[in-house]
């Protein structure tokens, strides 16, 4: 741990920077950071590895034995804010700052990361998705569900905004997470992986697909497509699907969100590989 712990006292050029990983999509990428908030995240983000850029802390509090120990082990260089500026990173409604924000680096957007040779991968592809709420929801069921990897395809919702690493509550430490700018890419490497020997099979989903989603086989190498909340699947996700599955509803709702849908689709995965 680096010995010297610097002071930032006033909206100073580093805090500055700092504040604009908030909600400036462009200077968070092209800085390959982002704000961290939050006891659980932190904690996931240690344990699966994840590199920190720095920590912060209020200056002169009394600290947890667990922020004492993330405080004396993290990586980073070590920062001490005034109460006001913290809290304004940790997007707090009052002045009470946190106990520690961390900033992170960002791990490269390689589809090679998503390859886990041992266990059948369950990827879900999020296609152009708005809302980082419900990104970071996808997130979260794929951690819970056994999901392997996802992929955040197209013109989308940052993975990194603050709201999805929220809504994800750490989740996004713990699967694989890459950006792809266009289905042409994530279809290119589908295609290699099957030339590997991975027999990847590609679900789509949406309400008028014609497979019942109980009777999909989804313990072999699965790739589950979600498309945009509004507008669903791109026309090459759909064509590039081996099967477009539906979820059975009764009532008036014409449709799921897009989050709830995939948690759905997820679980039943979970099922049937449990039950193998």
């Amino acid at each position: 741990m680096p010995s010297r712990v610097h002071r930032v006292l006033s909206r100073n050029a580093t805090f500055q920077q700092w504040q604009a990983l908030l909600g400036n999509r462009t200077k968070r990428h092209r800085a390959g950071e982002f704000v961290v908030q939050g006891v659980r995240p932190i904690s996931l983000a240690l344990q699966h590895d994840w590199d920190f850029s720095a920590l912060l802390r209020p200056v002169g509090a009394r600290a947890s034995a667990w922020a004492e120990e993330v405080w004396r082990t993290a990586p980073g260089r070590r920062y001490e804010l005034a109460d006001d500026l913290l809290a304004e990173l940790a997007e707090r409604d009052t002045d009470e700052p946190p106990e520690l924000v961390a900033i992170a680096r960002m791990p490269a957007d390689d589809l090679d990361r998503l390859a886990d040779p041992a266990r059948a991968p369950l990827i879900a592809v999020f296609d152009r998705p708005s809302s980082p709420g419900n990104l970071g929801t996808v997130l979260r069921s794929l951690d819970a569900f056994g999901g392997t990897g996802l992929i955040v395809c197209g013109h989308a919702a940052d993975p990194y905004d603050p709201r999805a690493v929220r809504a994800s509550t750490g989740s996004l430490f713990a699967v694989p997470v890459v950006r792809s700018g266009s289905a042409d890419e994530a279809l290119s490497w589908i295609r290699a992986q099957r030339g590997f020997g991975f027999g990847y099979t590609v679900f789509g989903t949406d309400e008028g697909g014609e497979s019942d989603l109980r009777r999909i086989d989804f313990t072999g190498p699965s790739v589950i497509v979600i498309g945009n909340e509004t507008r669903g699947m791109s026309r090459a996700w759909r064509d590039a699907s081996d099967r477009v599955i539906s979820i059975a509803m009764v009532g008036s709702a014409s449709s799921l969100n897009a989050a709830t849908a995939a948690s759905i689709v997820l679980h039943e995965a979970l099922q049937q590989r449990r039950n193998r």
